[in-house]
């Protein structure tokens, strides 16, 4: 037997003391992504016993980035990125800009030089889209309007990192460190524009080549009738293209794996897409926590606290607090701004690669590096712990703070119907909580039968528009009474609840049964278990799924809609 088989030992001993730990984790109550990065500890370099290969682990972890970030791109369209545009955007620059001048701050205070410091805390400022993603599924935030504001806001900050990645050599030099790299000799606007522009083709590629062939390529193989070669396609699509925009675009991994999923989007296979690569995405999700873990020496525990003390202060306070002010200014909800928090609170992927070129440049020294991992390592435990404390935090500080009170009943002019509202949309008309994919569809065939509607959304962006097109709309969270009210939910004739929010959605149910104990509801759910829960607790008429999911929310509200207006009919 050849004995040459460090790939099968890593996998062996990742996926066996991942199993391990993490139910000892579970257990104990502690999420099980605490046990992986155990497991990774376990088995690296810092500690006594076995030693598994950290560069077969690492490039497993990447595969791991790609599924994750693709399945990311399945549910995540481009109208998605574009409807937070207003809050990502600047949100992503500017708290990665604080972040980075904390880090700053304190590496000068240590000692270390301008370029060091620079280094540190551009490595601070990147949290992990593979946490985020992690924490957001499992708490079923992903799909809501918060799970979508923190997941464009990662985005952004990754195309940033793209651009520090390739730009750092070009100023090694100038910062104090040296440049190998092959473009050194390469002038700066050479180097930015050819970046700028590889970026640019890619994107432009994806958008208007891949957006037609991919879905086209799904559907010619999903008409073989195999599922394995429907598997095939979707695994080689991600890998394939991530690795193309890798080595053709110098886009990262991760990106280009977004950007595949998020064309393949336009498929109607989209969903089975998702399904079929969700148990891959799962397995090599732990290989990457378990990598993470095998990086880490924890000697710098001992050595150096302060320090490390400092850099998960900045991580999890400095970038929380950073993310928190600048939702509140941008008024929206306090649930809102406490997801977005923490989701910015720790620091992956990004950081370890940023650290490591600085280390390769001479601008990050041995110990910073340790450092980082230590950052991530604590902050990645910390961040379930951090997401369970959202909603007994959000409680407890309505509670205590007349400030978070007034903040909550602030006035907004997007939170209240315009006097001018047509007395139809006021008596008898369907509210309709959530203006995503499924609210979208739901809304076009309420149009279409000329049954009045109101929409009750969270983006306060979008209501805008909503209302710039003429369409009728209140800001808010629909979990709270005042939200309700304004949508008129006490003469409505039906409450549509077309995003799925597991933590609110009974909250938002008593509250409009309360105001309107004679109101129909209609739902949607995440899972068959929730479908069933649900209906058990007789909370409405649910249904479950996405594209037959709206189709058959429409056609209830409809049907209901035309055997009133029938009965109607016969009584007069």
């Amino acid at each position: 037997m050849e004995h040459n088989i460090t790939l099968i030992t890593t996998i062996a001993a990742g996926f066996g003391l991942a199993l391990i730990f993490g139910f000892i984790a579970e257990r104990l109550k502690i999420p099980a992504l605490v046990g992986y990065l155990l497991a990774g500890i376990s088995i690296s370099p810092a500690t006594p016993g076995f030693v598994a290969d950290i560069g077969i682990a690492s490039q497993l972890s990447e595969i791991g980035v790609m599924l994750l970030m693709f399945g990311v791109g399945l549910h995540f369209s481009l109208d998605d990125l574009l409807a937070v545009k207003r809050i990502a955007l600047p949100g992503a620059i500017v708290q990665m800009a604080v972040a980075t001048g904390l880090g700053m701050a304190m590496a000068t205070w240590w000692g270390w030089s301008f370029g060091e410091g620079l280094v540190l805390g551009l490595s601070l400022s990147c949290a992990s889209t593979v946490v985020l993603l992690k924490a957001l599924e499992s708490r079923g935030f992903l799909e809501t309007m918060s799970g979508r504001i923190a997941v464009g806001w990662l985005i952004v900050e990754d195309l940033v990192t793209v651009m520090i990645l390739v730009l750092l050599p070009s100023f090694s030099t100038m910062l104090g460190g040296t440049n190998n790299a092959e473009n050194a000799t390469d002038p700066l606007w050479y180097t930015v524009g050819i970046t700028l522009f590889l970026v640019s083709a890619f994107i432009a590629l994806m958008l208007i080549v891949g957006r037609r062939v991919l879905p086209w390529l799904l559907w010619q193989v999903a008409r073989t009738g195999s599922r394995e070669m429907f598997t095939l396609a979707v695994i080689a699509a991600a890998i394939c293209i991530a690795y193309g925009a890798a080595a053709l675009f110098n886009v990262s991994f991760a990106l280009g794996a977004f950007f595949a999923g998020m064309v393949m989007r336009e498929s109607k296979f989209s969903q089975r897409a998702a399904e079929e690569s969700l148990p891959l995405r799962d397995a090599f999700a732990v290989l990457f926590f378990v990598s993470v873990g095998m990086l880490f020496d924890p000697a710098v525990l001992i050595e150096e606290p302060m320090r490390v003390l400092g850099v998960v202060a900045i991580i999890i306070v400095g970038k929380s607090v950073a993310a928190m002010l600048l939702v509140l200014i941008l008024r929206y909800p306090l649930n809102t701004v406490l997801i977005v928090a923490a989701s910015l609170g720790q620091i992956g992927e990004f950081s370890f690669i940023l650290a490591g070129l600085g280390l390769s440049l001479g601008l990050m020294p041995e110990e910073g590096m340790s450092l980082v991992l230590a950052g991530a390592l604590i902050s990645i435990a910390f961040n379930p712990i951090a997401f369970a404390a959202i909603v007994p935090f959000r409680n407890w500080i309505l509670k205590h703070s007349a400030l978070a009170r007034q903040y909550e009943n602030r006035d907004d002019p997007f939170a209240e119907l315009p006097m001018s509202t047509e007395r139809k949309f006021l008596e008898g008309q369907v509210v309709l909580v959530g203006y995503g994919h499924v609210g979208q569809r739901i809304a076009k065939a309420l149009g279409e039968k000329e049954i009045p509607y109101i929409v009750a959304e969270q983006n306060r962006e979008l209501v805008q528009d909503l209302r710039k097109q003429g369409f009728n709309a209140v800001s808010g969270d629909a979990t709270e009474p005042s939200v309700l009210i304004q949508a008129h939910i006490t003469d409505a004739a039906m409450l549509v609840i077309a995003t799925p929010d597991p933590l609110n959605v009974r909250q938002m149910i008593d509250t409009a049964r309360t105001l309107n104990p004679d109101i129909e509801i209609v739902l949607r759910s995440r899972s068959e278990d929730e479908t069933q829960l649900l209906r058990k607790d007789h909370m409405g008429t649910v249904f479950f799924g996405e594209e037959e999911l709206a189709k058959n929310m429409a056609h209830h509200i409809l049907d209901r809609f035309n055997a009133k207006s029938e009965l109607s009919h016969k009584l007069s």
